[in-house]
């Protein structure tokens, strides 16, 4: 199959994703609040290299350097975040109009270099002001958001027509609540299980005012998901795999598409489960346009009396020719095996792939050269998954690359590279590596070459 060329839909839309605080710096920069991860990276002792992204790659002062790049490679489609303590420094209330003014000219900038925006209004960069009065823990954040997204909905909806919500739910209720490695660095499950709660419904409720304030706008929301095995076919490991595909998969798929917890979840975490009010339900599961999937390995799990809150255990691949990138598995059947499952479990649902990349440890310039030939074939192998579940059915409908520039790996810091794009953190310079040459070519062609 080396000669095998994979030539996907004429509709289909191939982009590169970032988010605010990974890339924007300018922390306090024009009235900009600060967020849970400014006050969390604060501390160095919680980021692997002790740095923080009050400066990252200075995407706010030279966005347009960025953007003219992302043309001259001819990535057309462009989903990134907004921070929303740079719009509402406080959460909610007063507007800081130069925040807003500063998206609707980055708005501008990309559709005057013919490149399609997709906006993410929640990246996990909540206000701390809204964390001092109980953050995604106190149900008022849920309607905090709802105004956010309306009010930047007013302003660049008449521009940006494909909004996410938020991205991965799950990542920052239980990493930053259970496990406490990500911002706020809470460690309490009932916390978690109620922050995740209140996310998805404010998800729910900004849905319908975005659609009022954005006639024609496209709505999503983001999950990373994992294809999840059982490490035998013991009923102890099997049914270790079905608990880690119902807190990680199911209780945030359940909810958008029918409106309900997963029963045996429910049943599992007991005193632990959330507050949900009468109606809560029915507002999670408003109707979406499409699928945000942000997908990155699979898991192995075992079962494993008293270890963590799910009784369960990775277990390591046991073969790992190159699979494995740092500490994810390049393990793209996964992907494909995955999205066959939301076929078949959930009707079908348009699917954007909306984050999907990997970490080297060899990504240096060497004499204006950097070589990663890793990264493009992780990237080859998982768009070719997606292409066969398109032939095999799947309604997906784009890919976009995590990420277009390295940036503040969250509390990894500087110590992980995503990009396609190197950057040298001391002079900002910006390298094109060769994965990005080579993405640029499979958005140009619509297709690659296996």
């Amino acid at each position: 199959m080396a000669n095998t060329t994979l030539q996907f839909p004429g509709s289909f839309t191939w982009g590169t994703a970032t988010a605010a605080f990974q890339i924007e710096g300018g922390h306090d920069a024009d009235g900009k609040g600060p967020s849970i991860w400014d006050t969390y990276s604060a501390d160095s002792s919680r980021i692997a290299d002790g740095k923080n992204a009050k400066v990252s790659c200075d995407h706010y002062h030279r966005y347009r350097e960025d953007i003219a790049l992302m043309a001259q490679l001819g990535y057309r489609n462009y989903r990134f975040s907004l921070s929303w303590p740079r719009i509402f420094p406080q959460g909610r209330g007063n507007v800081n109009p130069a925040g807003l003014d500063f998206y609707d000219m980055l708005v501008d900038e990309l559709l005057a270099n013919d490149i399609t925006p997709f906006v993410t209004l929640f990246h996990w960069d909540l206000p701390q002001a809204l964390q001092e009065k109980g953050g995604w823990a106190n149900r008022r954040t849920a309607d905090a958001f709802a105004d956010y997204g309306e009010t930047v909905a007013q302003r660049l909806g008449d521009r940006v027509k494909n909004w996410m919500t938020h991205n991965e739910p799950w990542v920052h209720a239980f990493a930053g609540h259970l496990f406490g490695h990500h911002a706020p660095g809470i460690s309490d499950l009932p916390r978690a299980l109620q922050t995740a709660h209140h996310i998805l419904l404010s998800h729910g409720l900004a849905v319908p005012r975005i659609r009022s304030a954005c006639p024609g706008a496209r709505i999503g929301l983001v999950h990373n998901l994992e294809w999840i095995e059982a490490a035998s076919d013991k009923d102890a490991d099997v049914q270790a795999a079905k608990r880690h595909d119902g807190a990680f998969n199911r209780w945030y798929l359940d909810t958008v598409f029918y409106g309900r917890y997963p029963e045996d979840m429910c049943a599992w975490y007991k005193d632990a489960m959330p507050e949900i009010q009468e109606g809560d339900m029915q507002i999670i599961a408003a109707p979406c346009d499409f699928l945000g999937v942000n997908y990155y390995t699979r898991r192995i799990m075992a079962h494993e009396t008293d270890s963590g809150f799910l009784h369960t255990r990775q277990v390591r691949w046991p073969f790992v020719p190159r699979a494995q990138y740092e500490e994810w598995e390049n393990n793209p059947e996964g992907l494909y095996r995955l999205l066959l499952r939301l076929k078949r479990d959930y009707n079908n649902p348009p699917i954007y792939i909306s984050e999907n990349g990997t970490p080297l440890e060899q990504d240096k310039v060497i004499d204006g050269i950097c070589s990663d030939p890793d990264r493009i074939e992780y990237i080859r192998r998982h768009a070719a998954a997606v292409w066969q579940a398109i032939q095999d059915g799947s309604d997906i409908r784009g890919y976009f690359v995590w990420s277009f520039l390295d940036n503040f790996e969250w509390n990894f810091g500087y110590s992980k590279r995503f990009g396609l794009i190197h950057v040298d953190f001391d002079s900002q310079k910006r390298t094109v590596k060769e994965s990005g040459h080579w993405f640029s070519r499979v958005c140009k062609d619509n297709g690659f070459s296996l």
